[in-house]
């Protein structure tokens, strides 16, 4: 497939093409950007190429030429290892570059990025997203933005690209406080999901009218609506691991420590994360919530 690029428009590095990263660059491609991936494996290098990038054979390759470089990895030691070192992203790119972090990280990861990027003559947003593959796959991603509003105003032709709710939410690391809080409210509302899943199936109910019903009033929502069908046809594919909610957990719950925040309920479903990865779950897409729920009520699962 070829895809004619925009040359007026800012060429753009991407790496990380994983779950999300891959679709979305391709949104990009299919916008009319020019885009430039890496990622260490070749299968997804080849997929990129077929949606119209160019693959590159390293982070240097990938970002020399690059106005804007996003990047889109599982966690901080990820970002730290592309931004940092003498083949990262910070040695390679050229003065003036904004890189845009849109992985989900800690606050303060973001904030030390910024910082050392700025030594460097390089802008930096963090820009984590919430919606899931489905979420990416549609370009209707929420995406929450932390850095100087020049550099948001830059960036916005490119976020409307990738998602409908686009919002700077305060300087750099806010995007990144707003994305933990909105991994607490996720993971709380697909325990609760859970929970309720087996009380009514347990209750002889009729699961999937009782799950539409419930979707039409005050306890519908978005986790409801994009994991009905998981709850329903067990169909834990990774859309969202296990394994990296956990981690969002766990920078979510450090970090309201660190501001004095009680997260009593959120820390209960901290906990049942946490079990549910030891259990050997942790690939499984994060509505397998409902397996410990089984578990806990003496299903064999």
């Amino acid at each position: 497939m070829s895809t004619l690029a925009d040359s007026s428009r800012p060429a753009i590095a991407w790496i990380g093409l994983g779950i999300m990263g891959s679709p979305m660059s391709e949104n990009l491609i299919k916008a009319g950007y020019q885009v430039t991936g890496y990622t260490l494996e070749k299968e997804k290098l080849d997929r990129l190429a077929a949606a119209g990038g160019t693959a590159a054979g390293s982070i240097a390759e990938a970002v020399r030429d690059a106005d804007v470089v996003i990047t889109m990895v599982p966690a901080s030691p990820q970002v730290e290892a592309i931004a940092y070192g003498p083949d990262g992203i910070l040695e390679n790119a050229k003065q003036g570059a904004l890189l845009i972090d849109m992985s989900s990280i800690t606050p303060q990861t973001s904030v030390d990025l910024a910082k050392n990027a700025k030594e460097k003559g390089i802008r930096v947003l963090d820009a984590p997203v919430s919606g899931g593959e489905a979420g990416a796959i549609e370009a209707v991603l929420s995406i929450m933005v932390g850095g100087e509003q020049a550099d948001f105003d830059q960036a916005k032709p490119i976020f409307e690209a990738l998602g409908k709710t686009i919002v700077l939410c305060g300087p750099h690391g806010s995007g990144q406080t707003v994305k933990a809080a909105n991994q607490l409210i996720v993971a709380v509302n697909i325990q609760a999901c859970a929970e309720a899943v087996v009380f009514l199936e347990k209750s002889g109910v009729d699961l999937a009218a009782a799950l539409d019903v419930l979707n039409g009033g005050l306890a519908g929502s978005t986790v409801l609506t994009r994991k009905k069908d998981n709850f329903l046809n067990r169909d834990f594919k990774p859309g969202f691991r296990i394994d990296l909610h956990h981690k969002d957990m766990g920078i979510v719950t450090d970090a309201a420590r660190n501001v004095g925040a009680a997260l009593p309920v959120g820390a209960v479903v901290a906990q049942l994360v946490a079990s549910l990865r030891a259990q050997g779950d942790g690939g499984l897409d994060h509505s397998a919530l409902l397996r410990a729920v089984e578990r806990l009520s003496g299903a064999q699962v």
